[in-house]
């Protein structure tokens, strides 16, 4: 099976850099926010950050009081960043994919939490994923995650919106949002793979591995916010994101 590594690419892995690297971005205002908000209390838990790209959240998550996290990703690059601006001895880097997880199983090690920032839409085998972190969570342990908004990862190109005279968006140009399966878009380099599931394949894909669907947020934009950035409306036409909250079931529950 494919395991896509874009964030190795020289191109791609500086402009996603450089929007991660603005004071203002959607992930900032909208997805970091709401991931956190799921979040249990961190003290005394060990956790997995599937994904976990510069390194960011494992170093927040220790100083939240969590006592181990292990970050894999499939990029050295990122990594590399990770373990030079996000280092501590309780964070253990490793150069894994997704794909791979059941490896960690190996050592017989469980977890309280899994969490996973924007990255699994990256994965073709979710249903194997979901299953990797089932073993890898203890009863009870949850597993956090965002990804893009299947509305988003339906599109393949084209003009994502209908404007009017004024240039002022109207509204969301869907379509083919029930052919799940690889797509291939254009972000800072061509031919970029992402994998759409539509929304009703991801909760049934939880609940079939063994988990309890607690809570999902579609982030949208505050009275507040949107005065201060106003091109934030488009996003009650279409969520940027998706994010589940979801327990793993005790045996004989399910």
């Amino acid at each position: 099976m494919a395991k896509q590594n874009i964030y190795d690419n020289d191109v791609f892995f500086e402009g996603y850099k450089g929007i991660r690297d603005r004071e203002v971005n959607a992930n900032k205002l909208f997805e970091i926010p709401a991931l956190f908000s799921l979040l249990p209390d961190l003290k005394g838990k060990r956790i997995l950050d599937l994904g976990c790209g510069f390194g960011e959240h494992c170093r927040r998550f220790i100083e939240e009081g969590a006592v181990r996290v292990t970050g894999i990703d499939i990029s050295e690059k990122m990594l590399k960043i990770a373990r030079e601006e996000n280092s501590d001895p309780a964070i253990e880097y490793i150069n894994m994919p997704m794909e791979d997880l059941g490896k960690l199983a190996e050592n017989g090690e469980k977890y309280d939490l899994v969490v996973s920032s924007l990255a699994l839409h990256y994965v073709e085998d979710f249903a194997g994923v979901v299953r990797n972190v089932s073993n890898l969570l203890r009863e009870g342990g949850e597993f956090v995650f965002s990804q893009e908004h299947p509305l988003n990862t339906c599109h393949v190109g084209g003009n994502r919106w209908t404007r009017d005279e004024n240039g002022k968006k109207m509204f969301l140009n869907l379509a083919y949002y029930g052919v799940e399966g690889e797509k291939e878009s254009t972000w800072f380099v061509d031919n970029v793979k992402k994998y759409h599931r539509t929304f009703s394949t991801v909760i049934n894909t939880l609940s079939e591995g063994g988990f309890s669907v607690e809570r999902i947020i579609e982030p949208m934009p505050t009275a507040e916010l949107l005065e201060k950035y106003p091109d934030y409306a488009d996003l009650f036409h279409k969520p940027d994101f998706m994010l589940v909250k979801a327990t793993k079931k005790h045996k004989g529950s399910y």
